[in-house]
């Protein structure tokens, strides 16, 4: 029991400090590009720069000034309460600018998630309560006095705490410097990198800090402290001559990727599985810092991801030698220690891996995207990629969740019942409604960003054609060799997460979603935005939807393609135009001469408006017919509305 009592809390500490690294990342990482900006400019411009210009130069006071504290808490407070969290964030932030004489990143990272979190508990307080055409008033001026009260709070109390904790690590960053102790700083920083604290540490301290150096002396040594790739890079080419079995396999390609692409963490399993590499790390950290502390290198800007081309893109212009030297000598270090390492181990290694790889997944709390590098994902005899764990929860999300993401899931759905895994659920979703609770995501082509910061943990798969992906198949594979390779084809279905089309759902719709006034057999339209207004009449003809639903169809098609496949475009609102709905309905238009739809031919247009997914059972019908080929052929050659709506089935039964 005294064992347990003490192991938790360092457990919940660690998992605690990660995700305050992460979030803190969060806030940084997107603005990277605009830290760079800044470099650039700095570099070029200042009167050391490379092409002096005193006009051009002074965009460099303004912007790491306003412009980087300011990105910074607009994305904090975005990261709390959407956009809204991130205007009071904003607005907040420029209270610490104003109040403060050095950049006022931390203050940023402060002030812009807690004034969007304030808004949203404000918010929370008289929602539902205020009474109708009073929102808007309501809205505007509870954000105006959030954020100006917040400013003021920034100015008078946040600001002077902070340049007060700035002064203070300064003064200790210099000290370390001055007694030539900062190479020390590897002790606590290559194992923090292991463990996934190397973001509280890095996005907290370091880049606020080395920021405000760069501004006073054109660079800093803190930005590689963390950053630099040679101990990770020694390690890896050490295990590329001296290990065994996968690991040895697998190390050259993860080298380039560690040191070229910046992912640096394809080298955290390795230390994992031999621990004793962890002083090559620290070793070859020690040995980069300590040059660049001789030479007086750093650089001008954060370099993320750590890739020697962002290092060097972030170099100062005169310390490309000793940035050049403090790699090199870190990676020899860190590969010399570790060499002694591995060839004085005894211990077999050829599995030992793919267990340090699950660890590695274990310490970050969830799946790592560079994994699948090092083991493949797991493979299995076939050669099909395997997960770690029996596959129960595929989604197909799209922009709405009413449309294409119902059309593909219905596809898949009866491809995977055909293979014999009927326990595996198949739903469908909006990607504003995605948690990360599924095995495999699916979306189109030019969705999959958006949709994989919401579901971090899960396998994503591309698609450009709902119907008849070749990509479907694969999946089918993939469930096939992963629940095999697991133990199991039988699973106890888990409940489908909310936002959801489960499957009960798409088997049943009520009466009248098409009918036959809905059904046109030779359509006006020759464009597809005209063929859009056409299926959208049909809709507004029913009651069904009003003249803004039609809008936000267009909407939608602007965003990403409502094409199918097989000569079938479902053309539908985006999800914030459900509110345009009145009942469910479906109108199909056939144009027999074929419309250019994004350089695809559509045939069939089937325009779309779902209440409470009441459309989902004549989506699955319509699904199952524009994969058949032999009823797409009799849907073209039909010569009555009849013969249309008897090949959907009884889809309003």
């Amino acid at each position: 029991m005294a064992t347990e009592t003490v192991a938790k809390p360092r457990t919940s500490m660690r998992v605690h400090v990660q995700k305050f690294g992460t979030f803190l990342s969060g806030m940084i990482m997107p603005n990277i590009g605009a830290f760079i900006a800044w470099g650039f400019i700095t570099a070029l411009f200042i009167p050391a720069g490379f092409f002096p210009n005193a006009e051009l130069g002074k965009l460099v006071g303004p912007m790491i000034t306003y412009m980087l504290p300011l990105l910074i808490g607009y994305t904090g407070g975005r990261m709390v309460y959407g956009v809204r969290g991130g205007v009071v964030g904003a607005v907040a932030t420029m209270g610490v600018i104003v109040g403060t004489d050095i950049p006022m990143f931390i203050g940023a990272m402060i002030l812009g998630p807690l004034t969007a979190w304030i808004m949203m508990k404000l918010d929370k307080i008289w929602e539902g309560r205020v009474k109708p055409g009073f929102e808007m008033l309501i809205d505007n001026f509870s954000a105006g006095i959030v954020a100006a009260a917040m400013a003021v709070v920034g100015m008078l109390v946040v600001g002077p705490i902070v340049k007060a904790f700035s002064n203070g690590a300064s003064a200790v960053v210099e000290f370390l410097v001055t007694n030539g102790l900062l190479p020390f700083t590897s002790i606590f920083i290559e194992p923090a990198k292991v463990l996934f604290l190397n973001n509280a540490v890095n996005h907290g301290i370091l880049t606020p800090l080395g920021t405000q150096q760069a501004l006073e002396q054109g660079k800093s040594i803190l930005f590689l402290l963390e950053a630099n790739p040679g101990p990770g890079f020694g390690i890896l080419l050490a295990f590329s001559f001296f290990g065994k079995g996968l690991a040895k396999a697998s190390a050259p390609g993860a080298a380039v990727i560690q040191f070229v692409g910046g992912i640096h963490e394809i080298y955290f399993p390795y230390v994992l599985m031999k621990p004793m590499t962890i002083f090559a790390a620290i070793g070859g950290g020690m040995t980069g810092i300590f040059t660049l502390v001789v030479t007086g290198a750093g650089l001008r800007s954060p370099a993320a991801p750590g890739s020697i081309i962002a290092v060097y893109a972030s170099t100062a212009r005169d310390s490309y030698v000793g940035v050049t030297l403090s790699v090199l000598f870190a990676t020899t270090v860190s590969f010399l220690i570790a060499s002694v390492v591995l060839k004085a181990s005894k211990a077999p290694a050829e599995d030992d891996l793919d267990q340090a790889t699950h660890r590695m997944e274990a310490l970050k709390g969830k799946k790592s995207s560079v994994s699948a590098a090092l083991i493949g994902e797991g493979v299995g005899a076939s050669g099909v990629a395997v997960l770690a764990t029996p596959i129960k929860n595929i989604v197909f999300a799209c922009d709405a969740g009413m449309g294409s993401s119902a059309m593909g899931a219905s596809v898949l759905r009866n491809k995977i019942k055909a293979a014999g895994f009927s326990d595996v659920k198949v739903t469908n979703s909006a990607i504003a409604n995605l948690t990360d609770t599924y095995d495999v995501v699916i979306t189109h082509q030019d969705l999959t960003e958006r949709a994989k910061p919401a579901t971090a943990s899960a396998v994503h798969v591309s698609v450009d054609n709902f119907m008849n992906s070749p990509r479907y198949d694969e999946i089918v594979e993939l469930v096939e060799a992963s629940n095999t390779e697991a133990g199991t084809t039988e699973t106890t279905p888990a409940a489908a997460p909310v936002g959801t089309a489960p499957e009960a759902e798409a088997e049943e719709g009520p009466a009248g979603i098409l009918v036959a006034e809905s059904v046109v057999l030779n359509g006006h339209a020759t464009t597809r935005d005209a063929a859009i207004d056409e299926a959208g009449q049909l809709l507004l003809d029913r009651g069904a939807v009003d003249s803004g639903y039609v809008d936000a169809m267009h909407e939608r098609e602007e965003s990403v393609s409502t094409y199918m496949g097989s000569f079938l475009a479902i053309p539908h609102g985006t999800n914030a135009a459900k509110d345009h709905i009145m009942k469910s309905a479906v109108s199909v238009i056939r144009y027999p001469n074929g419309i250019d739809w994004n350089g695809k031919e559509v045939k069939f247009v089937v325009g779309v408006a779902g209440v409470n997914n009441e459309h989902l059972h004549i989506l699955s019908s319509i699904a199952k017919v524009f994969t058949n080929k032999a009823q797409v052929a009799q849907l073209e050659a039909a010569t009555t509305v009849d013969e249309v709506l008897a090949l959907f089935g009884k889809v309003n039964s």
